[in-house]
Formats: structure tokens, sequence, C-alpha cells
């Protein structure tokens, strides 16, 4: 009933669960002080008659008095300790679920799109909150409560009290009888929701795809199908939660009626004082109530487990392997490596490659030869299967990562460029950047003009930048590296899907940043590496061809192939165009 680790999460904020239920038994103990308090007032009516002495009953009311006051206070510190168990859980736990984000770093979360990570950080964790703050501690007072009850009735009848403790375990196996199945139920309603939010953000950032190839309305349909999808397997969850709650509600009150008739037959048939049997029987739902109220807390559990199942699916991932040591040597190389994704089939065969401390390396070749495994390798997103990556001839695990990537900047198609300020951006790369360098910076990249005539640098990028075009993203996110002043630039496919005129004030940036840096460049446009000081051509995963571009063409291998038959596509469009 209780999963060990996600308990385990809970850390030292575990000692809140066992004040919570001393303060629930607390207030127990002042209710059922009430209720004799309540009985001796009328056994003190009954026995001593008319007139009545108002001082006779100054005890009872007193009792009565300290218990509401009792039973209040525990009621208000267990909402406030619940509370807190609830926001220290959700503090630790979205902590725990970042710093597990960052550890990964720029590694992959298998398994894990960006849409179900968002909903298990958010929504999860306030799923656990409710099962840490309400669902733990109401399993544990729902163990104590009746046997406290039971050790306090067993003298005054054992055999009702005895008939009440044994009707209690029914609570709990029906619960136990649905859990296997809410179990599933809940795990499917967690799965239909994350793909329901991946298939709606996939739609959000594809609109203008969809629009284009009129494919909108098919997507339409997907999404109802999904949202079809996800709404029967919320009624599901609704339907198997009203029939569990039905059959609790059942066997507790059901469980109670027994032991209030019990309670009644024992004045005639055992000679049960009549106030006795009237405590027993207003205690009798006190047996049930705490079970009765776990039962309604499980099905929360059960929403919270499936959530947290997925948490700490992504927090027990293994860290990327790290070491202590400092870079002092940034020259790059590969040696022999074998890469495979799915442990099968490799992407990459025996790659060998240097990239010196300055200087221009391309590395290219047609789609799905392996040039962006190679740029992950690099910096240390995935891991090779065989052979060592090497950082100026240190193995790249063994290397602090802070330090390394201190020495490194990756320019890539998609770079973020985050929704603050354009001078906030630029502060992301140095902190102690200033406007003169910021311009210097935006100058270069043909930028500043633009800047200035759209707010300065207060200027605030939007989300996902699509206040600005395709070209000044990429310009602006090459600026960004630039005033980084690193070591090592890796562009990985920096110019695609954007004008030909950003195309050349990016590729002229790099070709003057290699003069003193060392600058690695992933393209598919062969064009672009013209100047590169090494190429690298790729087919399959295996390095097939290395030289400059005149080497390269010389020997009228696949680069050159390639290279003709792109310039002939391009030649071509241009005359279409005329």
């Amino acid at each position: 009933m209780i999963d060990k680790d996600l308990l385990k999460l809970l850390g030292k904020n575990k000692r809140y669960i066992f004040y919570t239920v001393a303060l629930m038994v607390v207030g127990l103990l002042a209710n059922v002080t009430i209720t004799a308090s309540i009985c001796w007032a009328i056994f003190m009516v009954v026995n001593y008659g008319n007139p009545f002495t108002p001082i006779s009953f100054i005890y009872p009311i007193i009792t009565i008095i300290a218990g509401i006051v009792v039973r209040y206070i525990s009621t208000r510190l267990v909402g406030e300790l619940k509370d807190t168990i609830g926001r220290r859980a959700k503090k630790d736990l979205r902590e725990q679920v970042y710093n597990k984000i960052v550890r990964l770093g720029v590694r992959s979360t298998d398994e894990m799109s960006m849409a179900g990570l968002t909903q298990i950080s958010m929504e999860g964790i306030e799923q656990l909150d409710l099962y840490y703050s309400s669902y733990i501690p109401q399993f544990f007072y729902s163990m104590i409560a009746p046997v406290i009850l039971f050790c306090i009735t067993v003298g005054i009848e054992y055999r009702v009290a005895l008939v009440l403790l044994l009707c209690v375990p029914l609570i709990p196996i029906s619960i136990i009888a649905v859990s296997k199945y809410a179990k599933k139920i809940f795990a499917k309603y967690w799965g239909k929701y994350t793909s329901m939010g991946d298939s709606f953000l996939d739609s959000v950032q594809g609109l203008k795809e969809l629009k284009i190839f009129k494919a909108d309305q098919n997507q339409h349909q997907k999404m109802n199908e999904s949202s079809e999808d996800f709404r029967k397997i919320t009624m599901k969850v609704l339907v198997m939660q009203l029939a569990s709650t039905t059959i609790m509600d059942l066997v507790a009150y059901g469980g109670a009626g027994v032991g209030i008739a019990l309670a009644v037959t024992g004045i005639f048939a055992w000679g049960l004082n009549p106030i006795l049997a009237l405590f027993l029987i207003l205690v009798a739902v006190d047996f049930f109530l705490p079970l009765r109220a776990f039962g309604s807390a499980f099905h929360v559990a059960m929403n919270g487990v499936s959530a947290g199942k997925k948490i700490l699916s992504l927090l027990e991932k293994p860290d990327p392997i790290w070491g202590e040591e400092k870079v002092t040597d940034t020259e790059l190389s590969l040696n022999n490596i074998d890469f495979s994704y799915d442990g099968k089939r490799n992407v990459l065969k025996n790659i060998t490659m240097s990239f010196p401390k300055t200087g221009m390396t391309a590395i290219v070749g047609e789609s799905g030869c392996g040039k962006s495994t190679i740029v992950n390798l690099l910096y240390g997103g995935i891991r090779a299967k065989n052979g060592q990556v090497l950082v100026g001839g240190k193995e790249l695990e063994g290397l602090n990562r802070e330090s390394y990537y201190s020495h490194l900047a990756v320019v890539s198609y998609n770079t973020y460029i985050f929704n603050e300020s354009i001078r906030s951006n630029f502060q992301l790369a140095k902190s102690d950047v200033t406007d003169e360098e910021i311009y210097s910076a935006l100058e270069k990249v043909n930028l500043s003009d633009f800047v200035l005539q759209n707010g300065g640098l207060n200027k605030v990028i939007t989300e996902d930048a699509s206040n600005i075009s395709g070209g000044q993203k990429q310009r602006l996110a090459l600026a960004i590296s630039l005033v980084s002043s690193k070591d090592v630039y890796i562009f990985d496919e920096a110019t695609s899907n954007i004008d030909i005129e950003s195309e050349a004030i990016i590729m002229r940036n790099i070709k003057e940043l290699s003069r003193n840096k060392s600058v690695i460049v992933i393209s598919h446009r062969l064009a672009n590496v013209i100047p590169s000081d090494k190429i690298y051509y790729m087919e399959a995963g295996e390095l097939k061809e290395t030289g400059t571009h005149q080497e390269l063409i010389k020997l009228e291998g696949g680069y050159a192939r390639l290279f003709m038959a792109q310039k002939r596509l391009e030649n071509g469009y241009c005359e279409e165009v005329q």
C-alpha cells in the first residue's frame, strides 16, 4: 500500500508524517473524551433525576470543553502539517527533478518527451503532493485508530469491540481488490495524458507546416482521436472511483451497523449498561471513518503513484560520466570511435578525426551519415561504444564538465534564444558583458542597426524568437557565442533554413573566427565548407575521404560527386528564378 521508493524521496521530511499521525491520534482521543463526557452527563441525568444541581455537571462540561479545544487545535495543526509536507515535498521534488535534468545536461532524456517532462515536473509533482500530504498520514492513522478504539472498548464489552475490529479489515481488503485494476487504469491514464500533451505540442509547434501542406484538418482529426481516448480513460477512472467508494461505504456503514446492533442486543442479552451501550454505539462509526477516509485518499494516491513512477524513472537514469580534471589543452580528437543508438547497428564505424586548436574543420556527407552524432560525442551528450574522445590528449570522461564547457560553444540550427531582453541573452554567455561588446558582436553579424531601430538592447525576444526572422535568430545566436570567447566552436547546421544574406554573414564570421579558434562546421551545403582547412567526408557512418576542398575534388570520389550534384541543382534553381 505504501511505495517505499516514493517514500524515500521525502528524505528528512518523513518526520512531519510522524508528527501529523501523532496529532491525528490526539484528535481521536479528544473525540472519544467528548463522547465519553456526553455519556457521563446523560448517566448523571438518568441516575440523579430532578431537581438538577448544575454544580454536579461542572466536570463533564469542563471535560467536553477541553476535548473540543484539543480537537480544534489538533485539527488545525494537522492541516498545517499536511500543508508543510505538501509544500516541502513539492519543493524538494522539483529541485531533485531540476538538478537531475541539469546533471543529464545535453544528454537526451530517453523516452521522456519535452511535453511529458513538463507534465510530470508540474502536474505529476502536484499529484505527489496529495500522495504525501493526504494518503500516507491517513494510511498510518487508519492502521492505528481502530487498535486504539479496540483497547478502549474491549473492557466495556469485548464481543462488540471484537466484532467492530474484525469488520475493519474488510475496507482495506476491498481496496486491495480494486488496487491492481486501479494501477493499470492510472498507468494508462498518465500514458494517454502525456501522449495527448505530446500531440498538442507537436501540432502547435508545427502549425505553420500543417497549414502549408494543408494537413491541419488531418492533424485536427488526430487530436480529436487523442482527446477522445483521454476522455474514455478519464471516465474509466471516475467509474472505478465511484464503484470502489460505494463498496467502501457499504463495508464501513455496514460494519458500524453490525456493531450498533450488537451493542443494543447486549443490553438485553448480556446485561450491558445502556449508557455504556450508548458509548459503544457512538464510537462504532469511529472504527471505520479513518479507513473510509483512507479509501477516498487511495484514488488520489494511485494517480500520484503513477506520476511518481515516471519521476523515479527520470531520477534513476544514470548520470553522464564526468571526472574532475581541468582542461589544459583544447585540441579535440576522435580515436577509433564506434557508436550505436540501439546497441545493435553501428551508426559510426571506426571513426578517427582530429581538430586542431586553430583553423576550420568541416564534417560533411549526406543526411544520416553520422555528422550530428559526432557533434553529440564531442560535447558529451552521448558516449562512444568503443574508442576515445580526447581533449588535449585526455579522455573526455575524466574531465570536469564545467571546465570543459567553459572552453566550448555549440551553435546549431535550433539554438534557443530565451524569452528575455537581448542584453539578458548576452549576459547568459558572459555575465559582465558590456553594451559596447554586445554592439561590437552585433555589428559583426550585421544586426546592430536592426537592434538600434527596434528598442535597443532592452528589446525582448518572444518565445521561440517568433518576433524576429530565422536568419536574424541564427545571427543573434552567433553574436552571443562570439562574446563568450570560447576556444572551440561547433556549428551544427547553423545556416540551415535561413536566407542567403544571413548565410553569407554567418560563414564570413565563422571563417574569421577560425583564425584564432578551433572551429568545427557541420553542413549539408558543401559550398559553405570550401574555405575549410580540412574536410571529413562521411558515408553511412564511415569516414571515406579527408583533405581540403581542392584535394577532394581532384579525388573525384563521393565528395566531388555530391558537390557537383549540389552545384547543378543550385545553378538550375538560379536559372529558373531568372
